[in-house]
């Protein structure tokens, strides 16, 4: 028995589920959300404000992101909330750094300042990423799915996806780096970026060559910031699904997917009595993830038989550090990338966050939050992979040591450690796990990089749209993973157009309802 309904139960809160939660209810279905066991981006270890991932808003820029703001009607708004950054990004290696304004003058400096040799290629190398992205912002601010499914999808996606550059599959092998000598130090200014934005592989080598074109184009075309970052933005999501009619429970968790003679009836919520009906599901896990859901009932034929192979082959190893500001360089990007200075200590990518006065104790002066990620293979113990973070951002930072107040990953279990400042240096203090606010006592699963069994549509894809379960969708990570936070937006806008598609009066009041005009 079933005691409400809805149209379209959505489970996760990333990105992509949000977004298609938005675009849903703004077309009038009835939408529902349930975190499904995700936890909050940010959480507390006593006075200070910590952040579970590294977020960095990379889609600003994107032509689907833009459609989404516009048919939620929220352009100028949300233009209002971000700030650009300004450098972009910056390489920091044992004996140099570098970094890219938004200024292309500014950027020519850097570029004879530190790279001189290599002017002529670089400027080469700019001119052809700047080409390939117009392309791709052509293709991808049109309507179509993302990567195609049916037969029609894929003659419609098919006339976009010809005119894209750079697709090794159809031109063979390509390369952005023809003229630019092997090894060079500036590959790594256009790889480290595009490796962490993807979820995609174990090194930037398993990129594919449109990818990396696309992903260091979102580095490089204007990087923005929100005042809370990935807090902020699910808080903006939230509001919109919830102001279009939504409901949007995000500490609640679906246990099972009710499935009757190969039909899909609703979904279990933990803690409920009855049932929750719905006529679709969209998720941003797996499509395994939503099998289990099943205990393997309504799995198509077709998916059994042919559904790609999603593997983990790491994770993001996330550490916060909470720091005085006097111990942080003033000039120093908001969004770096701190080489190894040895084999043996993990590159690090390190978002820089001014904590409002409220966070702190008293006394504790100006503070900044330095949020350290690094990418680890299944193989690495968890528990030095905390210290291995800290020792490469000593090297680069040599000081900060001194100026240290917090530290903490909610990746290994390990307790937070608190530096009061004394007389005679810190004192340091550590504070078990169990009382820490919003935090789990033990070790919490890191967001996962992925493989893909096969190349999948033009050597992007992973998964389908559509679930292995008549009825469920997929918008997260596993369905366009080379392409990062892009990907998962164009798979909540290719999950949100087959959905309203179904409903022929839907799909008609939204052509009467769209105009380039926004109205709210």
């Amino acid at each position: 028995m079933s005691a409400r309904h809805y149209d379209v139960v959505v489970l996760g809160r990333s990105i992509g589920a949000l977004c298609c939660a938005a675009l849903l209810a703004r077309r009038e279905l009835r939408v529902l959300v349930l975190g499904q066991g995700q936890r909050n981006p940010l959480y507390q270890v006593e006075d200070y404000t910590l952040a579970r991932r590294c977020f960095t808003l990379l889609s600003a820029t994107s032509p689907v992101f833009r459609r989404i703001l516009q048919e939620l009607a929220q352009t100028q708004r949300f233009r209002r909330m971000t700030t650009p950054l300004d450098p972009m990004f910056a390489l920091l290696e044992p004996r140099s750094r570098f970094e890219i304004p938004p200024d292309v003058e500014l950027f020519s400096r850097e570029i004879r300042r530190e790279y001189p040799e290599v002017e002529q290629q670089v400027a080469e190398f700019y001119a052809l990423v700047s080409e390939a992205n117009a392309r791709i912002d052509q293709a991808f601010e049109r309507d179509a799915i993302w990567p195609p499914g049916t037969l029609w999808e894929r003659l419609e996606t098919g006339r976009l996806s010809s005119s894209l550059p750079l697709i090794e599959s159809r031109d063979g092998p390509a390369s952005l780096f023809e003229r630019l000598p092997e090894e060079h130090a500036f590959r790594r200014v256009v790889e480290l970026p595009a490796f962490f934005a993807s979820h995609l592989g174990q090194t930037p080598a398993a990129l594919p060559t449109f990818a990396l074109a696309r992903l260091h184009g979102s580095w490089t075309r204007g990087v923005h910031s929100l005042p809370r970052e990935e807090q902020e933005l699910e808080d903006f999501l939230v509001e919109r699904i919830e102001s279009y009619g939504g409901v949007c429970r995000l500490r609640g968790r679906a246990s099972e997917l009710v499935i009757r003679r190969g039909r899909l009836l609703g979904v279990q919520e933990d803690g409920e009595p009855w049932l929750t009906g719905a006529e679709a599901v969209v998720s941003s896990s797996t499509g395994e993830a939503l099998a289990n859901l099943t205990q393997g009932a309504g799995v198509t034929r077709k998916a059994r038989e042919a559904w790609p192979e999603i593997g983990v082959v790491g994770g993001r190893f996330v550490v916060n550090v909470v720091v005085a500001s006097e111990g942080v360089p003033a000039p120093l990007a908001r969004e770096s990338f701190l080489l190894g200075p040895e084999p043996s200590l993990p590159t690090v990518h390190m978002k820089r966050c001014a904590l409002p006065e409220s966070n702190g104790r008293d006394g504790d002066g100006p503070l900044e939050l330095l949020v350290c990620e690094s990418c680890v293979t299944p193989g690495i113990d968890p528990l030095g992979a905390r210290a291995a973070v800290l020792a490469t951002l000593e090297r680069h930072l040599p000081y900060i040591a001194r100026h240290f107040r917090a530290i903490d990953s909610p990746h290994d279990g390990l307790p937070a450690r608190l530096y009061e400042p004394t007389s005679e240096g810190l004192r340091v203090r550590e504070l078990e796990r169990v009382h820490l606010r919003e935090a789990s006592v033990t070790a919490e699963p890191m967001e996962p990089r992925l493989s893909v069994s096969s190349g999948g549509y033009l050597g992007l894809s992973g998964e389908p749209v559509r679930g292995p379960i008549p009825g469920t969708y997929l918008v997260g990570p596993s369905v366009l993973p080379a392409l990062g936070q892009e990907g998962e937006l164009l798979a909540a806008w290719s999950a949100a157009r087959i959905l309203t598609k179904k409903d022929r009066n839907r799909q008609k009041l939204r052509r009467q309802m769209w105009t380039k005009i926004e109205t709210s």
